[in-house]
């Protein structure tokens, strides 16, 4: 079951489409050797834009979750995170789906191909990306379990180098519940190659000390800039 659909509305149609716009403006800054005129006029493009921006009203809220762990639910909407975020363009990003065995147990497979910007080793995706997209996909799996989570701790063996400009496969699922713990697995494979394995504990909160958060976050100060 993938959990991707397409937005209703035309601002969220044109949200994920100036994310993904902006991605290929960001690969393409890395990759080129572009001549100082061609780089100072994309920068006035750039701060004209973002002028434009800072001109609309601004928002303390976003619709949906930044991060599928706080979720508690894996059909929530996720267009703002920084990993699967289809309207972010920090985002790879990562497209995710729930699938079930023939013992119907369930796990979560996220697939994603890292470009230029992503490059830590030559050739390689840095690990700290390699980090947040198991952080992301086994808090993924955690929601299968019904409940709000955060990150208590995170442990990563990187077993090969993981490449750039590759079909990677991320998977997680839950391996255990221990109170408010919830234990998860995961690994990362090019083709057959094990690149990355991964154990993480999420600890569940219930949604008051949630809601606490969101409404501190809504009200503090507007972005700048």
């Amino acid at each position: 079951m993938e959990i991707y659909s397409e937005p209703t509305d035309g601002r969220r149609q044109e949200a994920r489409r100036l994310a993904s716009e902006m991605r290929r403006v960001i690969e393409r800054l890395v990759l080129v050797d572009a001549p100082e005129e061609d780089l100072h006029a994309a920068a006035d493009a750039a701060a004209a834009f973002a002028d434009r921006l800072k001109g609309l009203q601004s928002r303390r809220w976003y619709e949906g979750f930044a991060e599928a762990a706080n979720a508690g639910s894996p059909s929530a909407f996720f267009d703002h995170s920084p990993i699967i975020g289809l309207a972010n363009p920090l985002a790879p990003p990562i497209r995710m789906e729930v699938t079930a065995d023939d013992d119907g147990e369930r796990s979560v497979i996220g697939r994603v191909n890292f470009g230029a910007a992503y490059e830590g080793p030559p050739s390689c995706v840095h690990g700290g990306f390699v980090a947040a997209a198991f952080d992301e996909v086994l808090g993924f799996a955690q929601t299968l379990t019904g409940k709000m989570g955060m990150t208590g701790t995170l442990t990563i063996k990187y077993r090969n180098p993981t490449p750039l400009f590759a079909d990677l496969v991320f998977t997680g699922r839950v391996r255990r519940i221990d109170g408010r713990k919830i234990f998860t697995v995961g690994e990362c494979r090019h083709d057959d190659t094990l690149t990355a394995e991964a154990e993480a504990t999420f600890i569940s909160v219930d949604f008051e000390k949630f809601a606490k958060l969101m409404a501190e976050r809504d009200g503090g100060p507007p972005a700048s800039g």
